[in-house]
């Protein structure tokens, strides 16, 4: 093996416990489950487009107060309006982006405070 190539260690199998519906089951964890990426939660100060689309209308300008529901964005995806909303009351850090821009899957939009 060349010294630019590492060796993929893979952790021993065990047993883990689930429960599902209130019943506790043990099991293997397989290859995919041992290698898989750590859960994150999402930022929700940080609001991306869940669809590929275009913004439509920018409601609100940067250092205003929103309250929770107030509507961002509209963003327009497959022929459908979307009003992205804040999650929470905040204020407005930074807007990414302006009306007729088309956006990517997961692209940052506005970022909250």
């Amino acid at each position: 093996m060349e010294e630019n190539e590492k060796e993929q260690v893979l952790p021993e199998p065990e047993f883990i416990s689930f429960q599902m519906e209130h019943v506790t089951f043990k099991t293997l964890a397989n290859r995919t489950f041992l290698m898989r990426k750590p859960f994150e939660p999402e930022d929700q100060k940080k609001i991306t487009a869940f669809i590929p689309g275009t913004i439509v209308k920018v409601c609100v300008k940067e250092k205003q107060k929103v309250k929770a529901g107030e509507t961002l964005l509209d963003l327009q995806a497959m022929k459908m309006n979307n009003h992205l909303l804040s999650p929470f009351n905040t204020v407005v850090k930074k807007i990414y982006v302006k009306q007729g821009e088309r956006v990517t899957k997961n692209q940052l939009l506005v970022e909250l405070k």
